[in-house]
């Protein structure tokens, strides 16, 4: 299967690489200094085992020229995929797929002005990775990766799940990755969103009376929003679980957190933002997430010290 990978960090270097041991894969990325390390070096990824593993996909600046592919799949930040797409358009083709398995939701509203509805797939991943270095992924941990769609039965997509399997990736097909999606949106948007606006670990989140308030209210809100769009999850359930992800990474520092301490936008929009609009959509009021989108939104614009 000829297969893009739009961005080379952590996501992007983990799947292009496990990928490319089976089919042919392009990973495009705006850093010279990395593509020009992945062409004469490939791209290293380190288990959690100790043991690493050298890949060498085929890594651009630029597609033009290129026929159109498969399968793109979108590992930018979420801020900067239509640009990344608008720079790429050569590359889809009639036959097509975008692939989403970026944090947060609501990524199909932007890959619909690429491909038809029938050509997008959502999905999530278990895995997690970091960046180690130029062209070097940490590969945290793996999981199960779900792919479904936004309109017709995701029995459809069965030969992309069985070329990730194939290649390492396992993954299935599902007619209810939406609420995959959801669960794992819960933490980002209530414990991972404050660690940002108050630059704190995750443990702040659960030991600080006034942090843990906030962050119930904002688990609240969630809840009842993916409720007014027919989704429904225990709110008491969420609690426990967002609690024993901050008990459990007390030090733990989120990529939002991250990206407000050193000056660079964050993806509040595709993440606390989707709560604001699936709220919107099923008419239930979400202020809190207005305001946090709002408050984060404020903090990128802040000069640097």
């Amino acid at each position: 299967m000829k297969i893009a990978v739009l961005g080379a960090g952590a996501m992007g270097g983990l799947f292009s690489s496990y990928l490319s041991r089976q089919n042919e894969v392009t990973v495009i990325d705006v850093n010279p200094a990395l593509v020009e390390r992945v062409h004469a070096e490939g791209l290293e990824v380190q288990e959690p085992d100790g043991s690493s593993a050298v890949y060498h996909p085929n890594a651009v600046l630029s597609t033009e020229g290129m026929e159109p592919v498969d399968l793109i799949i979108v590992f930018v930040k979420a801020m900067f995929s239509e640009s990344a797409l608008n720079a790429n358009k050569g590359i889809i083709g009639p036959d097509t797929y975008l692939m989403t398995l970026q944090n947060g939701s609501g990524h199909e509203d932007m890959l619909g002005k690429f491909v038809p509805q029938d050509h997008i797939i959502i999905g999530t991943t278990q895995h997690n990775a970091s960046v180690a270095g130029l062209g070097i992924t940490k590969h945290g941990g793996s999981g199960m990766t779900h792919m479904g769609c936004v309109v017709g039965s995701a029995d459809r997509l069965q030969k992309f799940a069985d070329v990730f399997t194939a290649c390492g990736l396992e993954a299935d097909v599902s007619d209810g990755v939406q609420k995959m999606i959801w669960n794992k949106l819960f933490t980002n948007v209530s414990a991972s969103a404050l660690t940002g606006a108050l630059q704190v670990p995750l443990g702040y989140i659960s030991s600080n009376e006034y942090a843990w308030k906030l962050c119930c209210q904002l688990i609240r809100e969630a809840v009842d929003a993916a409720a007014g769009l027919g989704m429904e999850f225990d709110y008491d359930e969420k609690v426990a679980e967002v609690k024993a992800v901050c008990d459990n990474s007390p030090n733990g520092l989120t990529s939002i957190y991250a990206d407000l301490r050193d000056g660079r936008r964050s993806e509040v929009d595709t993440i606390s933002g989707s709560v604001v609009r699936a709220g919107k959509k099923g008419g239930v009021p979400t202020p809190s997430h207005e305001f946090l989108v709002g408050l984060i939104h404020a903090m990128e614009g802040r000069p640097k010290a």
